[in-house]
C-alpha cells in the first residue's frame, strides 16, 4: 500500500505560515490597542479627578491665577485626549484590519486542509479497491492452481 502524498503539501505549510505570522501581528496590534486605550483612560482620569479638585477649591475660594492655571492644565490634557483619541482609532483600525486578515488567513488554511482530508480520502477507498483486486487475483490464481491439480 503506498503511503498518501499531498501535492499542495507546500502552499498549505506557506499558508499556515502566513497565518500564524498574521496572528502574532493581530496579538501586537491588540496589545497596542490596549496601551494607547489605558493612556486614555488615564488621562481621562486624570482630567476628571482635576475638575473635581477644582470644583472643591472654588467651594472654599482661590485666586484667579490658581483658576488661570487650573484651565490651562485642563487645555493642555484636552489636548493630550484629543491626540490619544487619534491613537486610539489608528490602533483600532490596524487591530481590525488584522483580524480580518487572519480571518481570511484562517478560512485559506482551512480550505487546503479540507482539501488534504478529501485527498486521503479518495486515496484510501482508491487503496481499498487495489487491496480487494490484489486479493481477488490471488483467490483466481489459487482455484486456478487447484483446478489444475485435478
Amino acid at each position: 500500500m503506498t503511503t498518501f502524498y499531498y501535492r499542495f503539501d507546500k502552499v498549505l505549510n506557506l499558508r499556515e505560515q502566513e497565518r500564524d505570522e498574521t496572528e502574532m501581528a493581530y496579538k501586537e496590534a491588540i496589545e497596542e490597542f490596549e496601551k494607547i486605550a489605558t493612556q486614555l483612560y488615564d488621562q481621562m482620569k486624570k482630567k476628571e479627578n482635576i475638575l473635581e479638585e477644582q470644583q472643591q477649591r472654588m467651594t472654599t475660594g482661590f485666586s484667579i491665577d490658581d483658576l488661570h492655571s487650573y484651565s490651562r492644565f485642563i487645555n493642555t490634557l484636552d489636548l493630550s485626549i484629543d491626540h490619544i483619541q487619534q491613537e486610539v482609532m489608528k490602533s483600532r483600525s490596524k487591530m481590525n484590519w488584522y483580524e480580518s486578515q487572519l480571518l481570511e488567513k484562517n478560512i485559506e488554511v482551512k480550505k487546503f486542509e479540507k482539501m488534504k482530508e478529501i485527498g486521503k480520502q479518495q486515496h484510501n477507498v482508491e487503496m481499498e479497491h487495489v487491496e480487494i483486486n490484489r486479493i481477488d487475483e490471488l483467490s483466481t490464481m489459487k482455484f486456478r492452481s487447484r483446478e489444475d491439480r485435478w
